[in-house]
């Protein structure tokens, strides 16, 4: 057993993601990116005529976005900083969701800012990918972060003596999104989140509770 580990995501936890995206589909490809819609598919819009952009552009543009346009993404207010504290008594991994071309990059990008941190990259559902994890490093408590509910689900299914914050960063679209239901807290801000953290793993790892149902977020 060694010591605790939390296991962040990036975008819209560490870094602002959908802003420098929205300001580039502006400035550079002519569409309208409106946050408060749940979907990309009819968030992105040609802003000529104001279709929705097809499904297959939408993910042409977001990797084009990770491939030439990381540098626009900033920290999210004190994400560094209590990061740097929290590594004084846990070990810091990153789970994102991106491809494997761009996992060395990320790890870049956030040495850039002041984080050197294992880079874990993933598509789809974080449960597995985070349980693999765990039952390598076996910390003595665990803690999950990310912004997007599904992922939470996941991790709950497959890790659930996992802590899970559910904690979205970008002022712009924290107020449109719900609570993740299988998260065990919703905090916001990272001043607060990291009281919250720091009390979660001197708590010990989080009750299990009753089995989640298996599939629905693999």
């Amino acid at each position: 057993m060694t010591r605790p580990l939390i296991i962040t995501d990036c975008d819209e936890v560490l870094l602002h993601m959908v802003v420098p995206f929205r300001e580039w589909l502006d400035e550079t490809h002519g569409v309208h990116f409106d946050m408060r819609e749940r979907g990309f598919v009819e968030a992105l819009r040609h802003k000529d005529s104001g279709e929705p952009l097809e499904r297959q552009h939408v993910w042409e543009l977001l990797l084009a976005f990770f491939e030439t346009e990381m540098h626009r993404q900033a920290p999210i207010a004190n994400a560094v900083e209590a990061l740097l504290r929290l590594s004084a008594i846990a070990d810091i991994e990153v789970l994102t969701n991106i491809t494997e071309r761009h996992q060395g990059a990320r790890a870049q990008q956030l040495a850039t800012h002041g984080l050197t941190l294992p880079v874990h990259w993933n598509q789809g559902g974080k449960g597995r990918p985070l349980a693999a994890i765990v039952a390598e490093r076996q910390p003595s408590v665990a803690l999950f972060i990310d912004d997007l509910a599904e992922h939470h689900h996941s991790v709950a299914t497959h890790a659930p003596g996992v802590w899970r914050l559910h904690l979205v960063g970008e002022p712009e679209i924290a107020a449109h999104v719900p609570t993740a239901p299988y998260a065990h807290a919703r905090i916001d801000d990272w001043a607060t989140a990291e009281h919250w953290i720091m009390e979660r793993l001197a708590q010990g790892p989080a009750p299990i509770e009753s089995p989640l149902s298996d599939g629905v977020i693999a």
